[in-house]
């Protein structure tokens, strides 16, 4: 594999790779249904991709990097079928999603994948998990405004390490 790619990249799900109709998951209302192309909660709040999510993962398994979720939820099974119901759950090879530390996270994934910390890239939408998982050495970065192609590609090149450089695990905010 390419040394300048990460051997995984980890996101977070509300608002990083989906948009619960300007909510979390946790609070949506199940049971969830689906109208023509959209997926709906009882109170008819959609739940959906960012318009660049799919290109995303896309680019991941056209690369051969292994992606995982570590969303922090009060309602896993929630998530879970939300990841199901967008027909999205298959292309992590793991996920961690449930209500605790972004750190036990990291150390899940660390364990389960044999992946050391400097050779992830991680996307979250809230500082404390960038600043909390960049501790450990991850390039973290900042999702202000749901995931683009433009912040992959940033976050893609905030993780290549120069020569003689390990990658960085500064936080960025983009």
């Amino acid at each position: 594999m390419n040394d300048m790619l990460p051997r995984l990249v980890v996101f977070d799900l509300d608002f990083t790779l989906w948009d619960c109709g300007g909510t979390w998951c946790d609070c949506l209302s199940p049971p969830f249904h689906t109208c023509g192309s959209q997926i709906l909660d009882s109170d008819g709040r959609q739940v959906r991709l960012y318009d660049d999510a799919l290109a995303i993962l896309d680019r991941c398994d056209d690369r051969k990097i292994p992606m995982a979720l570590a969303s922090r939820t009060q309602q896993p099974t929630w998530a879970r079928e939300l990841v199901e119901r967008l027909g999205i759950a298959q292309r992590f090879a793991y996920s961690e999603i449930y209500p605790s530390s972004k750190l036990k996270y990291f150390a899940a994934l660390h364990q389960n994948s044999d992946i050391s910390y400097n050779k992830m890239l991680f996307f979250d939408d809230e500082m404390r998990n960038i600043r909390e998982v960049g501790s450990l050495g991850v390039t973290s970065v900042f999702v202000g405004d749901g995931m683009s192609l433009h912040l992959f590609d940033q976050g893609l090149k905030q993780f290549a390490p120069r020569p003689n450089q390990r990658p960085s695990s500064n936080t960025q905010s983009c």
